[in-house]
């Protein structure tokens, strides 16, 4: 927003001039909003649910790109190296020099202030001059991925050896290279093409950043996917992130994945640490118990139309039990007796209404869609799977290539290389996919499938064993806790071809006899509990009831008398 943006937070913090913020809205609406529209936001702040659960996975550690983060102190060290890096760039640029860049920049202020979520309160040309520092910072970096995969033809400048190196094996050069990918750490893409196109022409520009990128990815996706330099332009990516994200999720990829959004949602877990396996240990006494039983029993009464059923149901809504109905229970509820049956029988009442509600005047109930439960996102563990019968077999292929053959009982899932970047890479890409995507959230959709499978290092230590996960960690524990960790979700979506696994998955799971056994075990009678309380509170009414009466009229006169008279022997 230009001078709006500029000039916002002095604005707000100082004395509140009427005429003065007069002038800055007929500006901004006169010479601004047009072409602003036109120029999407791409680099976001993190969502708050998002930030809590992993503060270090979104803040910079060693180095601020870009403007959100560069007055924070603990970074100010690395600013040396961006102006020497910057000092090397403009010795390589023949006939020109960067202030030339940083001309350009100047042009492009709309474009580059329009690309951030939040407003920058940096003026014009001090914002144009960060922005070319930071974009020499991270080519001179990223060069360092081309010249591994050969892309194209350096060597490492000596002013940045001891941070980065070929092998990537430096604590600093993988922290570097976390910051750089992180959501809030961004800068347009386009002012690093700016800075190529200032050597080269415009298609040799792009096919060397486009040969840059495709290294980094390499390096940082962890997929091992295969070669999708040719399904990514430079053209249409914002910023590294963006590039890394369609990288590992293609946009045909997305397009063929059926969208539901459903609702924001936050927790992909339960409370308790179990992250989606069927064997949850719940107390025995859940209140929905009662009620899911009973209301199993009036689904199977109902469906019954003829004999006696059809004359209780006339019976329920005669007039005799209309008077019943009106009689004081908000009174008689207050007995223990009364309060434990009221629970169920208004439940199965509000179950009737609510079906007579939803049919039409047909009589078919009406198709109406619903959000998906946290059930529906369960899935039974990896141990629990292969106990079952379940081979799981890795595949080359991206996330596209999870499936579930019902014939062969063999679950395929891609190659996934976990290292120390592994998770704040992954954490970055669902924050910018819940941020920027309009389609389905493919990874937050995998990663919540991944967290249901893995549920403790037994799970993660059999699929590297497979091969699945390739484990560059200490543990399988920490890659049990890395899944596990990631939890928390924007939104809730819903993804067809990963929906579709899921249910096929859950489907043969729960056809199995021994689990049919175990569910109707732990329902019905390890939770019957309350009915067998109901039970025998019904059962001490009937022996009070019988004893008041007794008490009133003697039971001994209903007794015979010869019963009651002594016995005698006779010699």
């Amino acid at each position: 927003m230009s001078f709006f943006q500029q000039n916002m937070v002095t604005t707000l913090s100082s004395k509140f001039d009427e005429t003065q913020w007069v002038k800055q809205i007929r500006k901004t609406l006169d010479e601004e909003l047009e072409e602003e529209m036109e120029i999407p936001v791409t680099i976001f702040g993190v969502p708050k649910a998002l930030m809590m659960c992993d503060p270090d996975s979104y803040t910079p550690q060693q180095v601020a790109i870009g403007p959100y983060h560069h007055l924070r102190l603990e970074l100010y060290d690395m600013e040396r190296y961006k102006v020497a890096a910057a000092k090397r760039i403009q010795k390589e640029l023949s006939h020109v020099k960067l202030e030339t860049l940083v001309d350009h920049l100047i042009h492009h202020e709309l474009r580059i202030r329009a690309c951030y979520h939040r407003p920058l309160s940096f003026g014009c040309e001090a914002l144009a001059w960060m922005t070319a520092v930071d974009v020499c910072f991270v080519f001179e970096f990223i060069r360092v991925c081309g010249i591994k995969q050969g892309k194209i033809i350096g060597k490492i400048p000596s002013g940045l050896s001891h941070l980065i190196d070929e092998s990537g094996n430096k604590t600093t050069h993988n922290e570097i290279l976390r910051d750089m990918m992180m959501l809030e750490n961004q800068i347009p893409l386009f002012a690093m093409r700016m800075l190529l196109e200032l050597q080269f022409s415009m298609e040799t520009s792009d096919e060397m950043l486009l040969g840059m990128l495709t290294g980094l990815s390499k390096d940082l996706s962890p997929f091992k996917a295969v070669e999708r330099s040719d399904l990514v332009s430079v053209k249409d990516c914002a910023h590294l992130l963006d590039f890394l994200y369609h990288f590992i999720v293609p946009k045909h990829e997305a397009a063929s994945c059926g969208l539901h959004e459903i609702e924001l949602h936050e927790g992909g877990g339960d409370d308790d640490g179990k992250k989606g396996g069927l064997e949850v240990e719940d107390s025995f006494a859940k209140p929905s118990y009662l009620n899911h039983f009973l209301s199993m029993i009036w689904e199977a009464l109902s469906s019954l139309k003829r004999g006696p059923i059809q004359l209780m149901k006339k019976l329920i809504f005669s007039k005799p039990l209309k008077v019943f109905v009106k009689l004081p229970w908000t009174i008689l509820g207050k007995i223990p007796i009364v309060k434990m049956i009221k629970a169920p029988i208004e439940s199965i009442i509000h179950s009737m209404h609510r079906e007579n509600k939803e049919k039409g005047e047909d009589g078919e109930s009406a198709d109406i869609e619903k959000p998906p439960l946290q059930e529906e996102i369960t899935i039974p563990s990896v141990t629990q799977l292969a106990e079952a019968g379940v081979q799981f077999l890795p595949t080359n292929q991206g996330i596209s290539s999870i499936n579930f053959d019902q014939t062969t009982l063999t679950f395929y899932f891609p190659v996934i290389n976990l290292d120390v970047n592994s998770e704040v890479v992954l954490r970055n890409l669902v924050a910018y996919e819940a941020c920027s995507a309009s389609g389905p959230l493919i990874l937050a959709r995998y990663t919540e499938l991944m967290n249901g499978i893995i549920d403790t290092d037994v799970d993660a230590k059999y699929l590297c064993q497979k091969g699945i996960i390739v484990n560059h960690l200490k543990s399988e524990k920490e890659v049990a806790d890395l899944w596990n960790g990631m939890s928390k979700s924007v939104r809730l979506t819903k993804v067809a071809t990963l929906d579709k696994v899921i249910g096929d998955v859950n489907k043969f799971y729960s056809a199995r006899w021994k689990v049919k056994m175990r569910n109707f075990m732990r329902e019905y009678v390890f939770g019957s509990w309350k009915i067998l309380t109901f039970l025998a509170a019904i059962a001490m009414l009937l022996i009070m009831c019988l004893q008041a009466f007794c008490q009133v009229y003697t039971c001994s006169r209903i007794v015979p008398i010869k019963a009651l008279e002594p016995i005698t022997t006779t010699d």
